[in-house]
């Protein structure tokens, strides 16, 4: 098991309707990702900053390389697209992070 984090940025004055959206996640999106080999995926949010950061684990033959291009991620993506960062096709901007310390 791999544990990833990246960082997104919220608009601002949008973190309850991003809260909102996050507690009515779509099954079939929550499938998509578990399918893909994610798990123990959890977003935090900096207030100061509207910076989201996200951290998962992903299985070794994990396929979230290929969840660009799933359909539900696709309108996921653009559902979010008025309240985050995100680039012409609507994909979040997320900046990957190098872990630096881990303690288990």
């Amino acid at each position: 098991m791999e544990k990833i984090a990246f960082v997104m940025t919220l608009k601002p004055g949008f973190e309850r309707e991003y809260e909102k959206r996050h507690d009515e996640i779509w099954p079939e999106l929550v499938d998509e990702l578990k399918n893909a080999g994610v798990s123990d995926y959890s977003i935090f949010y900096e207030e100061s900053s509207n910076k989201l950061f996200a951290v998962l684990k992903r299985e070794e033959s994990h396929t979230m390389d290929e969840l660009p291009l799933s359909p539900i991620v696709k309108k996921w993506w653009a559902f979010m697209s008025d309240i985050m960062d995100t680039h012409d096709d609507n994909e979040p901007v997320a900046t990957d992070l190098k872990m630096v310390f881990h303690l288990d």
